[in-house]
């Protein structure tokens, strides 16, 4: 892949700070009676410390995606950070030193090694910058409609079927946040802040932010991380990789056998992540599975 290898460092930097993120906020939520629902649930979270703890990784995080989707493309940026289950699988083991199966290990080097394909064979080039409105018109509509029709159908059903839906819901949202952080970030590199207050991005990226926030804690908490883990880490790159098409005018090689080789290892990537959720530790102490009136 040419280009600057800056915008994956930094990639793999958030990808890092997401996975404590991510690992506070399932311990948090484990600790959660199952009858804490909808807004009461995220105000039970607000006085939890594991909690904040672990939002204050996420802005770590943040800020690091930001700074590699302002210098780099959003779909490189997007598929590495799926190296944060990794990362998850490393602090598991070696900070809360919990045991990991050689199967983990394998389907983390299953993870990275398609990861790595992927990007060489796809080798995503050009783009712009900026979208036009039109352009941003239907990607918002198309997105807003996917995440809030999956996020209505979370509110029913088993357990699994709503953490699949809620996670869903929550990987769109993150795609498009991925979107309007690039648009953001360039908007304040070319004009400055003010440039950023008067244009719409910003509002949209706020809203958009708060109801994944939602979204990816009913996720969390609606049902076994085996079911919301995979599509949130999966989803959100193939989502984020059309938006990196169809707003930024990015493209990949267009030789057919180079295509198949990079489809066949995001394929990999895609088993990989299934495969290490599956996998990977679990803590020593039995889960409670979440009622059916868990959620909102």
């Amino acid at each position: 892949m040419r280009g600057s290898a800056l915008p994956v460092v930094l990639a793999v930097l958030s990808a890092l700070s997401a996975a404590v993120y991510v690992v506070l906020q399932r311990d948090a939520n484990r600790g959660t009676p199952s009858s804490v629902t909808g807004w009461r649930l995220v105000g039970h979270l607000l006085r939890h410390p594991l909690w904040l703890l672990g939002q204050a990784a996420w802005l770590v995080a943040f800020g690091l995606q930001a700074l590699a989707l302002h210098l780099g493309r959003l779909s490189v940026v997007q598929p590495v950070l799926v190296t944060e289950l990794v990362f998850t699988l490393l602090i598991r083991r070696f900070v809360s030193h919990w045991p990991v199966r050689a199967a983990a290990w394998g389907s983390a080097v299953l993870l990275c090694g398609s990861l790595g394909v992927f990007l060489v064979a796809a080798e995503p080039r050009g783009g712009h910058p900026y979208a036009t409105a039109s352009a941003w018109v239907w990607a918002l509509l198309a997105t807003g409609g996917a995440a809030g029709g999956a996020a209505v159908l979370g509110l029913s059903g088993t357990p699994a079927r709503r953490a699949a839906c809620f996670a869903t819901s929550g990987a769109v949202l993150g795609a498009l946040e991925a979107a309007l952080i690039k648009t953001v970030t360039g908007e304040l590199s070319a004009g400055g802040l003010s440039a950023v207050l008067t244009n719409w991005p910003v509002y949209a990226l706020i809203a958009s932010g708060a109801a994944s926030g939602v979204v990816v804690q009913a996720a969390l908490h609606a049902g076994p991380l085996t079911v919301s883990q995979p599509l949130l880490v999966v989803l959100n790159p193939m989502v984020a990789t059309g938006l990196s098409v169809w707003l930024f005018g990015e493209h990949f090689s267009d030789d057919p056998v180079t295509v198949a080789l990079a489809g066949i290892a995001f394929a990999g990537v895609a088993v990989g992540v299934g495969l290490l959720t599956a996998t990977g530790p679990r803590s020593s102490a039995v889960e409670p599975e979440p009622s059916e009136d868990a959620l909102p």
